[in-house]
């Protein structure tokens, strides 16, 4: 008596839609579709005002952008009769011919791009270790050294202490007293060590079964993984560094060693008409159309820096923040 192996009869709808599996591979069967759910009146109420709201936000942000610009590129005289200039009516690019016509320009970018440069780095290498460090359990004393992290962002010396160090370094009139006395923040220190402790200490444990000595096991496996952190926390001291000016303000007294944000203080004061250190843009107070030029050349290489830094934004910002 044989028997006969029959299998399970398959639904039409489902048999229709399974697909015929590739060489070597299995059948593929496809999601079920999702049916749409129609919008009610509110939702699409809401979407409208919402649209419009965040059109709003986006306009107040990108006007000032725009007005800058187009002021740089207008003529002195429709700027005299134009309180509110977006596109001119007549183009001009003197402005921007005056502020390249002269190395101050340059020499101030220079010494910005410098500090920016050196001194994000020297806070990522800073700020890592430390942050490394403290988020280690096993670590002596880290409960207090992260209590001495968290007081300074509540609590600071002040202007006077900060000025009264510098000048016992003997930093006054040198570039690194505009890098070392903010080389590590304590907000910046604490995101990254919140990164850092989400790492599964299993790949750690691992590397270490491998050989891999401590300095190994931060250079090799944990700064790989943390590429959207650093890059995060990398335009965050940019940013600050790019913008520094109560720093050079207080310490820095040999004009040629000014940064960008300084250079633009004296342009706004040499062409409000006001006293000012006219020899340190060398030349005669400029127009409005070149103090909006000097603007523009000042915030025009932070806008060209963030595109490429913007997917790492929000994930490293996010993910660090997430652990308290």
């Amino acid at each position: 008596m044989t028997l006969s192996h029959t299998s399970p009869s398959v639904p039409p709808t489902l048999a229709d839609e399974v697909t015929e599996p590739p060489l070597g591979g299995a059948a593929k069967v496809p999601s079920p579709r999702r049916r749409g759910r129609p919008r009610t009146r509110g939702q699409k109420v809401f979407g409208v005002f919402n649209g419009i709201l965040l059109t709003g936000f986006a306009l107040m942000c990108l006007i000032p952008f725009v007005h800058i610009i187009g002021s740089s590129f207008a003529t002195p005289g429709e700027l005299a009769t134009r309180n509110f200039v977006l596109i001119p009516r007549e183009w001009s690019t003197a402005a921007y011919q005056y502020i390249l016509s002269t190395p101050t320009i340059f020499r101030a970018m220079g010494v910005s791009v410098f500090v920016t440069v050196v001194g994000t780095f020297v806070s990522l290498v800073l700020t890592s270790m430390m942050a490394y460090a403290l988020s280690k359990p096993q670590l002596p004393g880290r409960r207090y050294i992260n209590f001495l992290v968290i007081f300074t962002m509540l609590f600071s010396g002040g202007m006077i202490p900060s000025f009264i160090v510098v000048t016992k370094l003997g930093l006054v009139d040198s570039l690194w007293s505009l890098i070392l006395p903010v080389a590590v923040n304590a907000f910046n220190l604490v995101i990254m060590r919140n990164f850092f402790q989400g790492i599964p200490a299993s790949l750690e444990e691992a590397s270490r079964i491998d050989g891999c000595s401590e300095v190994g096991v931060f250079t090799r496996v944990v700064l790989p993984l943390s590429l959207a952190s650093i890059a995060t926390i990398g335009l965050f001291y940019a940013v600050t560094y790019w913008n520094t000016y109560m720093h050079a303000v207080l310490y820095i007294n040999d004009s040629s060693k000014w940064p960008i944000q300084v250079l633009l203080r004296q342009v706004v004061i040499v062409s409000s008409g006001m006293n000012a250190d006219a020899t340190a843009v060398d030349v005669v107070p400029p127009a409005q159309s070149v103090k909006m030029a000097v603007i523009a050349v000042a915030t025009l290489p932070m806008l060209a820096i963030y595109p490429f830094v913007q997917r790492f934004f929000v994930k490293g910002a996010m993910i660090g923040s997430v652990k308290g």
